[in-house]
């Protein structure tokens, strides 16, 4: 496959919940390897820096059951804006922060995609089905949200006016085992894709993501994904706030991360959730990069050589 231009963006947004850290995720990936990683793979790659909202915000005290909204809403704003310009000569790679970065680089690329003519998929590699409203959600934190808000839920008024909405069945849940009461009925009624551990355990990982691709590329999708820390087991992926015991082990997340790269599909991608400060000496940031890698064509051979295969 012909090498690729890659535009790494560090989204540094740590207000989707209350416990801090992930605003220091972009510089943990770029600490380990992240731009050599992807030079050595022979790909273009250009690191725009961190970026920031429009406006700053003080820390005040909050008396909204949501965390702070209305910097959220310009995160989101600013991080669209930032998906639909970058997008369009390069694959974006949008380093986080928390996984509420995604209501922007999800709406962002729907955007283009909807004036290139073209459909756009989502693969969300989560614990989380993130499918709370504004009204549903008993925490407060936005980082629970997104996937609501880029399917055109109702509640998002405040939000950034949402140019094109994902149609549910456009979108694959990959590697889910916290999913509340509110989330399981609502992804049900809706038919969205959901493929749990449960699944994994006895099925495996590879079908029902093959034929999501196969789909993809029969009708000219794009394809965004969306990589959470905590998709991962946290034996091997610790630096996350949201630790679900019993993710994907490293090989079910390589398989995933290769199977991407021969689809050739993947038009950008997340990075989210990392939290350097719960981190085991940079383990779960070089866990991530690696993952990349994959994804963007390291191999261990270029194909089996054994009279066995």
């Amino acid at each position: 496959m012909a090498n690729k231009k890659y535009s790494l963006i560090g989204v540094p947004l740590d207000c989707g919940k209350i416990a801090n850290g992930c605003l220091m995720g972009p510089d943990a990936y770029r600490t380990a390897g992240i731009v050599e990683m992807i030079d050595a793979l022979g790909h273009e790659v250009e690191d725009f820096g961190n970026i920031c909202p429009e406006k700053s915000f003080k820390n005040k005290k909050n008396f909204s059951k949501i965390y702070k909204l209305d910097e959220n809403i310009a995160w989101i704003k600013k991080i669209s804006a930032i998906a639909q310009d970058k997008v369009l000569n390069s694959i974006p790679v949008f380093m986080g922060g928390d996984h509420a970065l995604s209501s922007g680089s999800v709406s962002g690329i729907s955007a283009f995609a909807k004036r290139a003519n073209r459909p756009l998929f989502v693969l969300w590699l989560d614990a989380h089905p993130d499918f709370h409203t504004l009204k549903s959600s008993l925490s407060g934190n936005l980082h629970g949200t997104p996937v609501a808000y880029f399917t055109g839920q109702l509640g998002f008024e405040k939000f950034p006016h949402l140019e094109a909405p994902i149609p549910y069945e456009n979108i694959l849940m990959l590697g889910l085992r916290s999913v509340d009461s509110f989330e399981k009925h609502t992804l049900q009624e809706l038919s969205i894709s959901t493929i749990d551990m449960r699944y994994i355990d006895e099925f495996g990982i590879k079908d029902p993501l093959g034929k999501f691709l196969a789909h993809v590329k029969d009708v000219n999708g794009m394809l965004h994904v969306s990589l959470d820390v905590d998709f991962l087991d946290p034996i091997i992926a610790p630096a996350v706030g949201t630790t679900v015991p019993g993710g994907a082990t490293i090989r079910e997340a390589h398989l995933v991360m290769e199977m991407l790269h021969d689809s050739d599909l993947m038009t950008s991608i997340d990075l989210v959730e990392l939290n350097p400060f719960l981190d085991n000496k940079g383990q779960t940031a070089l866990v991530m990069v690696d993952l990349l890698a994959s994804a963007l064509g390291r191999r261990i051979f270029d194909k089996s050589n054994s009279s066995y295969v």
